[in-house]
């Protein structure tokens, strides 16, 4: 209903020609989320064993590197039935309740996160509420949670042969469904949960669904691998920032720097990130997260890696990922630079996670988020001040938060450029360059994938 209502509100908002707010989420988010990084966990590839135990062994790198929450890929045993490739897809689900025997034992997986937690960190795993393997054990026990087709036979949704969509409007799948989540924040220890293809499932499930949760876990954490405004107003604290991956790989492609594919994107300079943070201010709830990135496993494996999709602007990129509204990804392996896809089927090689100069680069980004009270997530960050310039992709902001401030500039165009304002320029007085060290200063020019970062205190 209330839903239902602030779209009604917003449709009479735009037939009388006047601005209307969106509804601020009802979601509690927990302290320790505003000023957070998150990181993705590839268990099957980021150890050469690929277990919970061998993982565990990273966790003092990732602690020192800057990651506050851990995103771990899905857990669950893998169906056989229908399975792609030799070892599966991690998202089709034989059974809620369990662990991949690939990755260890509950036991293990407990020691990972109690591990985690005494480092500091937080823990989420990744949720397949949409759909499960083709011989998860409720496909015997209970057909009746599965949608049919016309014939009255299970299917999977897209190509996804090795899967089976589940019915919404079965009220005991629902039930079930929930008790399988809370099984995992109270037995498995666990923080929260990523949903999976969240916008396939019905938003009343999350409306309904965050409160049963937050009763048992206060400080819970929901990400949802969405971009459905909806899902942000009660069911999640945050989503994925799918529309600014596809306008960074626009603005790549029109510079020249898309190589994966002849996949065709539409001309774009940096000017429209200002129109799509526009866009997104209207359309999602009031202090909810947006989930920035240059990678994830989806990209890595079937778009390409960041270095295919943005070529040498790939560093620009997660410089905004860092300092644009939200929270920033990291996934396995790009703290050191890897640039190869990972198998998705099949147990690949472990990146090589010795320290070198994208490590410190991520280090430094991490400690920036941590530092900077302007760059929290959501309502308690500083809004974005634009500085134009003479050319649209010099793209230079100011985050400013009772003088706490940040200064960002990035070249993601396809020559070196002047900076040349056309307006109002960034006070750098006190400011210093967080990568030097020294006092800041603009420099005259900027070469193609060049950034800064300044910050000056109160």
């Amino acid at each position: 209903m209330r839903l239902k209502l602030t779209a009604i509100i917003a449709s009479l908002a735009s037939l009388f020609g006047f601005a209307q707010e969106p509804a601020m989420t009802t979601v509690k988010h927990p302290d320790w989320s505003r000023n957070a990084t998150i990181y993705e966990v590839n268990v099957r590839q980021s150890t050469p064993e690929g277990t919970f135990k061998a993982f565990e062994q990273q966790l003092p790198r990732l602690k020192d590197l800057g990651v506050d929450i851990l995103w771990f890929m899905p857990i669950h045993p893998i169906s056989e039935l229908n399975r792609k490739g030799t070892l599966g897809s991690y998202y089709a689900v034989q059974n809620y309740k369990k662990v991949n025997p690939e990755f260890g034992t509950l036991a293990d997986f407990k020691n990972l996160v109690d591990k985690a937690h005494s480092l500091g960190m937080k823990v989420i795993i990744d949720w397949v509420p949409n759909h499960t393997g083709c011989d998860n054990v409720w496909v015997s026990t209970h057909p009746e949670y599965f949608a049919k087709d016309k014939d009255g036979k299970m299917f999977g949704p897209f190509d996804w042969t090795d899967t089976y969509k589940l019915d919404y409007s079965n009220p005991a799948m629902r039930e079930a469904m929930r008790e399988a989540l809370i099984y995992w924040l109270t037995v498995g220890g666990i923080d929260g949960f990523r949903c999976d293809v969240a916008g396939q499932v019905p938003v009343d499930f999350w409306d309904e669904t965050r409160p049963v949760l937050q009763a048992v876990k206060p400080d819970l954490f929901m990400l949802a691998e969405a971009s459905e405004p909806p899902l942000s107003f009660n069911g999640f604290d945050m989503s994925y920032n799918w529309p600014m991956k596809d306008l960074f790989s626009a603005i790549a492609a029109t510079s020249g720097q898309y190589t994966y594919d002849d996949k065709k994107f539409p001309a774009s300079d940096a000017t429209a990130i200002d129109a799509l943070l526009d866009q997104q201010a209207k359309e999602y709830a009031g202090d909810h997260y947006m989930m920035n990135m240059i990678t994830n496993h989806d990209l890595n494996s079937w778009e390409g890696t960041e270095f295919k999709r943005l070529g040498r602007l790939a560093d620009a990129f997660a410089v905004l990922s860092y300092t644009l509204p939200g929270m920033p990804l990291i996934y396995t392996g790009q703290e050191v630079g890897m640039d190869r896809p990972f198998e998705f089927f099949e147990k690949d090689k472990a990146p090589d996670f010795t320290e070198n100069a994208y490590t410190r680069f991520y280090r430094t980004l991490n400690a920036l988020k941590h530092s900077r009270p302007e760059l929290a997530a959501g309502t308690q960050g500083a809004p974005m001040t634009r500085y134009a310039t003479t050319d649209p992709n010099i793209y230079i902001f100011e985050r400013n938060l009772d003088g706490s401030r940040t200064i960002v500039g990035v070249n993601l165009g396809t020559d070196e450029q002047a900076i040349q304002f056309t307006g109002a320029k960034p006070s750098l007085s006190n400011a210093t360059d967080i990568f030097t060290g020294t006092a800041a200063t603009i420099p005259s020019t900027l070469a193609p994938g060049a950034y800064f970062i300044f910050t000056a205190n109160k």
